[in-house]
């Protein structure tokens, strides 16, 4: 089943077609009062049935909402059902209501009109009778006690001026917040880089594993080129003791770690481990205070 916004017409509907039934479920209703219309239309299952939808014309009587239900088939018939809330605010004493079907059959597009229904209006106030006059209004010009509403403009008005002031204190203060951010992310990243550090240390103390020695080795590298924003987490010893023009913390330190790594010499060289860490460390310490004075100029 199709829902349809306007009335088209086509050929005459077969004498021995069923014609659509359309009925309110109510005999009388008020104006503005909703009522109920139900549309239904038993066709055969082969045929293509649009009813109308909220663009219809539905005069005297308007639309509020409508609900249909999906076509059911039963012994070689086909049912189609609509359910329209309207309200009327005619002031006819009896409403018709004919709603058209259309059917379509290949290019032919048949108008199926459903049986018309009627509903009675009923009155809220008793007719004038003939020569009575017409009852004279009263006024009443007293003053009604109103509640206070929400002054929205007002305080939609504040909050504009509240974005700008502090969008203007944003882009103002832009390289100054920004700098602060940079340097609480980068303390806060230092203070996880020694926490990890140490705890590396302390399992290759424990455990005496290469493999411990490697991972705070990687963890200082890493920490490193996220800190000066490089690679050299990717670099050799030799290309990293050239980054950093071959500093002598780095290039001890680097070189005794591989040669421990992969020369398998823990055991000779015990007492050249703990040098390692404290040099790897204390590098990593001064580029990280270099790394503050740059952000901050005024404590350098």
């Amino acid at each position: 089943m199709w829902l349809l916004g306007s009335t088209a017409y086509g050929q005459a509907v077969p004498r021995n077609d069923t014609l659509p039934r359309g009925r309110f479920v109510q005999p009388t209703v008020r104006v503005g009062q909703p009522i109920r219309y139900e549309l239904t239309y038993h066709h055969a299952p082969n045929l293509e049935v649009i009813f109308p939808d909220s663009t219809a014309d539905f005069a005297p009587f308007e639309l509020i909402r409508r609900s249909y239900q999906p076509t059911r088939t039963r012994q070689g018939r086909s049912l189609d059902r609509t359910v329209y809330l309207l309200r009327t605010f005619s002031l006819d004493p009896v409403q018709r209501l004919r709603l058209p079907v259309l059917v379509l059959r290949g290019r032919d597009t048949l108008t199926v009109p459903a049986l018309p229904d009627s509903v009675q209006l009923t009155r809220t106030a008793a007719p004038l009778q003939p020569g009575v006059p017409t009852p004279t209004l009263r006024a009443n010009v007293q003053p009604l006690p109103i509640e206070a509403r929400f002054n929205y403009p007002y305080w939609l008005a504040g909050f504009a001026v509240l974005a700008l002031v502090a969008g203007g204190l944003v882009l103002g203060f832009r390289k100054s917040l920004r700098r602060r951010y940079q340097r609480y992310r980068r303390r806060k990243n230092h203070a996880y880089f020694l926490t990890q550090y140490a705890r590396h240390i302390e399992r290759f103390e424990l455990s005496r594993s290469l493999t411990n020695m490697e991972r705070a080795i990687t963890l200082w590298k890493n920490y490193l080129s996220t800190l000066e924003n490089n690679s050299i987490n990717s670099l050799t010893t030799r290309e990293i003791v050239a980054h950093y023009h071959h500093d002598p913390r780095v290039a001890q330190a680097l070189h005794l770690a591989d040669r421990m790594i992969y020369g398998n010499q823990l055991m000779e060289e015990e007492t050249e481990s703990p040098l390692v860490f404290d040099l790897l460390r204390e590098f990593a310490e001064v580029r990280y205070q270099a790394d503050e004075r740059s952000l901050n100029p005024a404590r350098g």
